[in-house]
């Protein structure tokens, strides 16, 4: 199981229940949030374990709850991560749970991404690379959360990490790694 909490905007769209159970998946709860950038409304989701964030078009918001492992899929296989691990993680997400808000630190997080975004546009960077570019973009800044153990950790970095140390010793003939190898 995994919980969606999106912030207050949100929550009409995506109607929350009381949930209070032990974290199943590698990159925890994922916090998401609409913004526009441009006249463009977007959706901006993060991992409260690895800060890893993805950016999506802001359509069909209601269906998020079903979309919510292949979007996380395909942000992992954009990084690198092996087929085998994404789809443990992918198990591990089902149930999808809509949930509130509980961690002040990964919403400072969404608050702090959210007033970068519209400064990657203004500066041009990336130009013709998506959404897929912005995500890079944001990923290769340290950002710091009060969930996680080291001071500051590069999201691409650690979410594959987690994802090694957590799925790997359950896919034969790989070993598992350390996620705090990964931490700068």
């Amino acid at each position: 199981m995994v919980i969606l909490r999106p912030t207050r905007k949100l929550r009409s769209l995506l109607p929350t229940v009381v949930v209070e159970r032990p974290i199943d998946t590698a990159l925890g709860d994922w916090y998401v949030n609409r913004i526009v950038v441009e006249r463009q409304p977007l959706l901006l989701l993060v991992s409260t374990t690895s800060l890893l964030s993805i950016v999506l078009p802001a359509r069909d918001v209601r269906s998020l709850p079903k979309r919510l492992a292949s979007v996380v899929g395909e942000r992992l296989r954009r990084l690198g991560v092996d087929d085998e691990v994404i789809a443990a993680e992918q198990r591990a997400m089902q149930p999808v749970v809509v949930a509130a808000t509980d961690n002040r630190s990964v919403l400072g997080n969404l608050v702090d991404l959210a007033k970068s975004i519209p400064f990657y546009f203004e500066k041009g960077f990336g130009a013709g690379q998506g959404l897929a570019g912005l995500e890079d973009w944001l990923q290769g800044r340290p950002s710091h959360a009060a969930t996680i153990d080291a001071p500051y950790v590069f999201p691409d970095r650690h979410a594959p990490a987690l994802l090694r140390a957590r799925w790997l010793a359950e896919v034969p003939g790989q070993p598992a790694g350390d996620p705090s190898e990964q931490h700068a």
